[in-house]
């Protein structure tokens, strides 16, 4: 009876020691955030892919870096741990972030840390302070993050974004140029205005004459079809419970000037672009395919109010050419993005990103730009200086939704190769 006990005891004594070895690497970390966000709420996810712990954190951020006593607000980020003898991927994102693998984690079996865009998605007070609102608060906000898990992972940092979330990646790196070993942007543009014209140009020379030809004219098509469209309109947003407080026919005029650019950003097909013989629901629902009418609902305006603040007052976007279609045009005599910016702020431009991008010409080392060929947003892409270690690759032909794992082989091992050079850490390639 005594030796049956005493195997018990032991056994309780060994579950007791692998379970507190199972759970010990847990509570590290854990104990890590707690003591450096002590009011943080930390939520546990569920993982995927190779990460061994996943947490959503939600902490207090600084609305003003250089005056504390401003306030805060409620900032969150998305931890990922594997191991901390690994590297940290630090995705800095433009609007707001989700639990998600990057492919980046994957080939350099990484850590990942996804900071949302202050004022986005789940960092977004109810009132927003727009003056806090700035590229620079923003890069702050990065820095103090870097700062706060830099004891914990203290092997090489790569930051990386996508689209707006790597024009984040770009400024950062401008910025604050020793946060990250290597800075890798996808798809990210500079742009130099509030109306950057080089998205026009742009738009006038890609793909064949053919195809721009085909989508001028079916934006001259819905125009003249505008009496079949605007009741399919307020049919899709009684269906869909939405309001258009800009009104339909604003809806339709600016679907109609938005369409080039949002075809060759998303890499759409020249085959199957509605024609004249093309039905009223064929077109509407192409439309509906390649822009989006539930873009211009309200729900919509005010869920990207925040980043259309920034596109027109710091970071420039791109403009509304007209000249196809003038004739045509009832309601949207001026078109202008300045309309789906929050009301009753000022919208006056100060330009930013030429000062980034001089300083990516004179001292961006081992930044690796990923762009695709026909994305519109490409126009106003980075070419860095070839005496600056950096390295550009532009998939020919590819859309906004260009990754690593689209390009060729060849491609992809020039990409490694430049991520092995920069990086202590292994490089692993995509089985793709």
């Amino acid at each position: 009876m005594k030796f049956t006990k005493l195997i018990f005891l032991s056994l309780l004594f060994l579950f007791t020691q692998f379970a507190n070895a199972q759970v010990g690497e847990l509570s590290k970390i854990e104990k890590y955030i707690k003591k450096k966000l002590p009011n943080a709420t930390v939520k546990k996810l569920d993982t995927s892919d190779h990460f061994k712990e996943v947490y959503e954190i939600k902490f207090k951020q600084y609305l003003d870096h250089k005056n504390k006593s401003a306030g805060t607000f409620e900032h969150r980020i998305f931890l990922s741990h594997f191991d901390k003898k690994k590297p940290m991927l630090f995705v800095t994102e433009g609007y707001a972030g989700r639990q998600r693998t990057y492919e980046l984690s994957k080939i350099l079996n990484s850590n990942q840390l996804i900071v949302e865009y202050r004022f986005n998605g789940g960092s977004r007070p109810k009132n927003i302070q727009y003056q806090y609102l700035t590229n620079d608060q923003a890069m702050d906000d990065l820095h103090r993050i870097r700062k706060l898990f830099k004891k914990f992972y203290k092997k090489e940092w790569v930051s990386t974004g996508i689209s707006k979330g790597g024009t984040t990646t770009l400024i950062y790196k401008s910025k604050y140029p020793k946060d990250v070993c290597v800075a890798v942007p996808y798809v990210a543009p500079l742009a130099f205005a509030q109306e950057d014209p080089r998205t026009d140009e742009h738009q006038k020379i890609t793909g064949t004459e053919e195809c721009r030809n085909k989508l001028i004219a079916l934006q001259r098509n819905m125009l003249e079809r505008r009496a079949e469209l605007i009741p399919m309109i307020e049919n899709y947003a009684t269906e869909k419970s939405q309001t258009f407080s800009i009104g339909v026919e604003s809806v339709l005029e600016y679907a109609a000037l938005e369409l080039p650019f949002a075809f060759w950003q998303w890499g759409g097909e020249c085959e199957t672009i509605p024609t004249s013989k093309s039905s009223v629901k064929e077109i509407f629902d192409y439309i509906e395919k390649i822009v989006s009418w539930s873009f211009y609902s309200d729900a919509s305006i005010e869920y990207f109010a925040p980043a259309f603040y920034q596109f027109m007052t710091e970071l420039g976007y791109y403009g509304f050419p007209t000249e196809n279609v003038k004739d045509l045009l009832q309601v949207v005599k001026n078109p202008t993005n300045r309309l789906f910016g929050p009301k009753d702020v000022d919208l006056t431009y100060k330009p930013y990103l030429q000062g980034v991008n001089d300083f990516l010409m004179k001292k961006g080392k081992r930044v690796l730009y990923i762009y695709g060929g026909i994305d519109t947003w490409t126009a106003c892409g980075v070419t860095p200086n070839p005496k600056t270690d950096a390295l550009r690759m532009t998939l020919e032909g590819g859309p906004h939704t260009t990754r690593i794992k689209n390009f060729s082989k060849e491609d992809q091992k020039k990409i490694y190769d430049k991520l092995d050079k920069w990086l202590k850490a292994e490089v692993t390639p995509l089985n793709n």
